[in-house]
C-alpha cells in the first residue's frame, strides 16, 4: 500500500488531522499492537486529569521562574519535585539518603567585566551595544578592513579584522524550527557569513546589524550571554566527544570569531578604522541536581532490575518579555511530562509490579542533557541492571490524536521487543497516530538527539522518547499550563504508565536488537 506523505510541522500536524502515517519499518509491530494479549491494571484509572492539571499548574507557575538550570530557581523546583515522591510515598535513591543526586555543572561564557571593545575609538557595552554569539576569546589590536561586498573572494583577509553590513540571509536558510522568527534571521545571516570566512584565515569578523537584526539585538542578546554548559566525565553529548573533561573554546579552532554590533555602527568603522578587541572567557561550576525516587518490585528474583522513567524539571527561566511576559514557564516542556510521572507513581504505588521502577528528573537538560549524561556515567543502580527507559519531552499539544514515538524505527530504535510493548500500550490507552517523520534522522529538527533518552541509548540501554512534538510556543513565554490539552495529556500519561507496567511484569527484559548502533 503506498504510504501518505508525512507532514513537516507540528502546525502543519494540527492543521491536517490524523492523517500522518506509521513507517513501513513499524508496521509489522503496529500489526502485532492492534491484538493485545496483555491486561491493563486497574491502577491506571489512578491517572487523572485532575491531578496532571493541578500538578502542572504548580510547577509551571510563575513562582517557579521557569526553573532554569543551574540557577536557584531550578533548585527550588527540584525540592518541590522530590516533596511530590514523599507525599506520593516513594523512598529517596539520591545521595546519602536523599531524593537528590548533586553533580556540577561546566558553565564557560564571555566575560563581561574582563573583555573589552573600542570600536572606531568608542567603547563599547558587551551584549548591549555588541554581541559575542559564539564563545571564543579573541586578543587584536589592528586596523580594520571594510568589505564593501562579502562575496568578493579576491580580498586577502588573513590576519586582518575585517568588517562589513550583515547581508541579508537566503530565506531558505532560516531554519523552520520554533525559535522567533527575528532570532532565526539573525542565526541564518551569522551562519552564512561563518561559511563564507571559514577557511580564509581571518582573525574576527565584525558585522553590523540591519534594520531587521537590530530589533532583534536584545533577545539574541540574552540568548548568547549564557555561553556554554558541560558536565565533566559525563556520557558525550555527541558520536565521538570526550567522556571525560568538557573542552575549553581556543582561538583558531574553526571560523574565525564574530562580533555582532548595532545597527549604525558602520560609520564609524569607516571614519576610523581601527578595533582594540579583547574579548576573554570566565569558566566556572555550579551545583545541579537529578531527583530520584524509587518504588521496590515484589518479585525476590527481578526486583533488582529497573524501568526508569525520565523527564526534566529544568525549563529556560526569565528571559526578553513576549507578550506581556517574561517567564519561560516550561509547561509543556517539560511540565508535561514531569506530572505525568507523578501519575505513573501514584498507579504504581497503588498496583506494585515485579521489577522496580525508578523515577528520575533530570537537571539541567535545557544546557545539553546535563543531568541524564551524569546519571547514565554514574547510575545510582548499576546500569545493567536497568532494563528500559521511558523518556518524554513535551506531550500535551498539537492534534489531539497525534504523536510520535521516538527510537521506533531504524536507526534509532535499539529494541524492538521494547517497541512492540510501547504499541501494544498504545493500542489499550491512547490510540494515537504516530507520526513517524520526527523519528527518521533526516528530519531538519534532530529531534531523536534532543532529550534524555539519548545518553541511555548511547550506553546500551532500551530507550524511547514520548512526545507530541514541537509547537509555536516552544521555548517561549507562551508554553504555559492555560495551553495544555489536559484529555490529551492525560492519554500520554496513560500510554507511558502502561507500557512501563508491561517492561516491568514481563518474564523477560526487552533485549538490545543485534547490532543496534547510535549514529546521527
Amino acid at each position: 500500500m503506498r504510504r501518505t506523505s508525512l507532514r513537516l510541522s507540528a502546525h502543519a500536524l494540527r492543521l491536517a488531522g490524523p492523517a500522518a502515517l506509521l513507517g513501513s519499518a513499524l508496521l509489522p509491530a503496529v500489526a502485532h499492537a492492534q491484538r493485545p494479549t496483555r491486561a491493563v491494571p486497574a491502577a491506571i484509572r489512578e491517572v487523572r486529569e485532575a491531578d496532571l492539571k493541578r500538578d502542572l499548574y504548580a510547577m509551571a507557575s510563575d513562582g517557579m521562574r521557569g526553573r532554569e538550570g543551574g540557577t536557584v530557581d531550578e533548585l527550588r523546583a527540584s525540592i518541590w519535585v522530590a516533596e511530590q515522591y514523599r507525599k506520593i510515598g516513594l523512598a529517596p535513591r539520591g545521595d546519602d539518603g536523599t531524593y537528590f543526586q548533586w553533580f556540577n555543572m561546566v558553565r564557560t561564557r564571555v566575560s563581561t567585566t574582563m573583555s573589552r571593545v573600542v570600536i572606531g575609538g568608542q567603547p563599547l557595552t558587551l551584549f548591549t551595544d555588541v554581541t559575542a554569539p559564539g564563545v571564543v576569546p579573541v586578543e587584536a589590536a589592528v586596523t580594520v578592513t571594510w568589505l564593501a561586498d562579502v562575496a568578493d573572494t579576491t580580498v586577502d583577509v588573513r590576519g586582518k579584522i575585517v568588517a562589513a553590513m550583515l547581508p541579508v540571509p537566503n530565506p531558505v536558510s532560516i531554519r523552520p524550527n520554533s525559535y522567533p522568527l527575528n532570532v532565526r534571521y539573525v542565526d541564518a545571516a551569522i551562519a552564512a557569513m561563518n561559511q563564507r570566512f571559514a577557511r580564509r584565515g581571518a582573525l574576527a569578523i565584525l558585522l553590523v546589524a540591519d534594520a531587521r537584526t537590530d530589533e532583534a539585538f536584545g533577545p539574541f542578546a540574552t540568548m548568547r550571554i549564557r555561553g556554554l554548559y558541560d558536565v565533566d566525565h559525563g556520557v558525550p553529548r555527541f558520536n565521538g566527544g570526550s567522556d571525560r573533561v568538557a573542552p575549553m573554546p581556543q582561538l583558531g579552532q574553526g571560523a574565525p570569531p564574530i562580533l555582532l554590533l548595532r545597527a549604525g555602527m558602520a560609520a564609524a568603522l569607516q571614519a576610523q578604522p581601527k578595533a582594540e578587541i579583547a574579548v576573554r572567557l570566565e569558566r566556572f561550576e555550579t551545583p545541579c541536581v537529578n531527583v530520584i525516587a524509587e518504588l521496590r518490585g515484589t518479585d525476590p528474583r527481578l526486583r533488582d532490575e529497573y524501568v526508569l522513567y525520565s523527564s526534566h524539571q529544568d525549563a529556560n527561566g526569565t528571559r526578553y518579555v513576549i507578550d506581556g511576559d517574561s517567564v519561560w514557564a516550561g509547561a509543556d516542556d517539560n511540565g508535561s511530562v514531569s506530572v505525568a510521572q507523578f501519575a505513573a507513581a501514584r498507579a504504581f504505588v497503588k498496583q506494585k509490579p515485579r521489577r522496580s521502577v525508578l523515577f528520575v528528573h533530570h537537571g539541567s537538560e535545557e544546557r545539553g542533557l546535563i543531568g541524564s549524561r551524569w546519571h547514565a556515567a554514574h547510575p545510582v543502580v548499576p546500569i545493567t541492571q536497568v532494563v528500559a527507559v521511558i523518556n518524554g519531552d513535551m506531550i500535551g499539544r498539537n492534534h489531539p490524536d497525534s504523536a510520535s514515538l521516538l527510537g521506533a524505527q531504524p536507526p534509532h530504535r535499539n529494541s524492538s521487543e521494547f517497541v512492540a510493548m510501547a504499541l501494544e500500550a498504545n493500542a489499550l490507552t491512547g490510540k494515537f497516530t504516530l507520526d513517524s517523520l520526527w523519528d527518521r534522522p533526516t528530519h531538519p529538527e534532530g529531534w531523536y538527539f534532543r532529550s534524555d533518552h539519548v545518553p541511555y541509548a548511547r550506553v546500551g540501554v532500551p530507550a524511547l522518547m514520548w512526545t507530541t512534538n514541537l509547537h509555536d510556543d516552544y521555548h517561549t513565554p507562551k508554553d504555559n499550563p492555560q495551553r495544555i490539552d489536559y484529555p490529551k495529556l492525560t492519554r500520554m500519561a496513560q500510554w507511558m504508565y502502561l507500557t512501563g507496567w508491561f517492561v516491568a511484569n514481563a518474564d523477560k527484559r526487552p533485549a538490545v536488537d543485534p547490532g543496534a548502533k547510535l549514529e546521527r
